[in-house]
């Protein structure tokens, strides 16, 4: 599988572009806020996000200057959300680097967060781009509604599938949709192409969610368990599939013991040897699968040509990625 550099190539130039403009997009005339945002650039990722914009505005008529604007927006929004997100799970580190709350405590990182946002609504506004704006705004207010329905729902730990996805639809899916809608919109494609683009990254969301599950649990190439969902109480498909596919008693000892020995490495070891004997892990990957393909479907009634091979190529590196 070709790494994220060679599936890059084809909008490697207008990634470079757009890092600039991000990078200069959050400057600010605080100096405080500047030395924030300059360590936020630094440690930037894999400009996953960014690279479905550019590449579903190319398969839609072209990259121009609003699929900029669009992946700029996007990436504002999402950095914005990830701030606040470090400052509810009160976590210290992100990708291996410090979070922002753990650095400059909870009360800056909050209105950093707030100065992100403001920031990608003001990019929006001041060149007409409303409809970028509203499929973003739409996906953000999706993301806090998914979080909400995880932290009343999801932690009773006694759910079916249906909720469990209404969650990573909401909360990690949506994200990836707006990407590909923008990206189409911003090439001036038909309301029609737009809401196609939308599903087809949807659909690669809940795959890149599913996959993310399974690697809580450890599969061939993933290596060793991890255990952090377990220790964080999220409820995964794996673990779903597993309590619903199982006698009322083991299930019960088994909610107990995320419930109440979620710190317990020998306990964990249980919880992750139980998801597997039950073959919730293999279920997942069938589910998982199954989406993936269900993108494809819709990917391959769209143009052939290098921006329909790196789609192609971004959505297998999301899912056989191997962390």
């Amino acid at each position: 599988m070709p790494g994220i550099n060679e599936i890059k190539k084809p909008i490697a130039a207008d990634i470079d572009v757009f890092e600039e403009r991000f990078k200069s997009s959050m400057r600010s005339s605080v100096p405080l806020l500047d030395r924030i945002t300059h360590y936020i650039v630094k440690r930037k990722g894999k400009q996953i996000r960014p690279m479905f914009v550019f590449f579903s505005a190319s398969i839609c008529g072209g990259i121009n200057e609003a699929t900029h604007r669009g992946a700029a927006l996007v990436e504002l929004l999402h950095t914005a959300t990830l701030v606040h997100d470090d400052v509810v799970d009160n976590s210290y580190q992100r990708r291996g680097f410090f979070s922002i709350n753990a650095l400059w405590k909870n009360k800056i990182a909050v209105l950093v967060g707030d100065y992100l946002l403001s920031k990608g609504l003001l990019l929006s506004i001041e060149n007409n781009d409303f409809n970028l704006l509203r499929i973003v705004s739409d996906a953000v207010k999706q993301m806090s509604e998914g979080e909400l329905l995880q932290i009343e729902k999801v932690r009773r730990m006694d759910i079916g599938e249906e909720i469990y996805y209404d969650v990573i639809r909401q909360k990690t899916a949506s994200l990836i949709a707006a990407c590909c809608a923008c990206g189409a919109a911003s090439a001036g494609a038909d309301d029609q192409t737009i809401e196609k683009m939308r599903l087809f990254g949807e659909k690669i969301g809940i795959a890149f969610q599913i996959k993310d599950d399974m690697f809580d649990f450890g599969t061939d190439d993933v290596g060793k368990p991890l255990g952090i969902d377990i220790k964080e109480k999220k409820v995964t498909l794996p673990l779903i599939y597993a309590l619903n596919n199982t006698d009322s008693a083991t299930k019960k000892a088994m909610i107990n013991l995320v419930k109440n020995h979620n710190d317990d490495p020998e306990k964990i070891d249980a919880i992750i040897g139980f998801v597997k004997q039950t073959g919730g892990l293999t279920y997942a990957e069938t589910q998982m699968k199954k989406y993936r393909e269900e993108a494809f479907e819709i990917l391959n009634t769209l143009p052939a040509g290098d921006a329909r091979q790196g789609l192609e190529q971004l959505v297998n590196f999301t899912t056989e990625r191997n962390r």
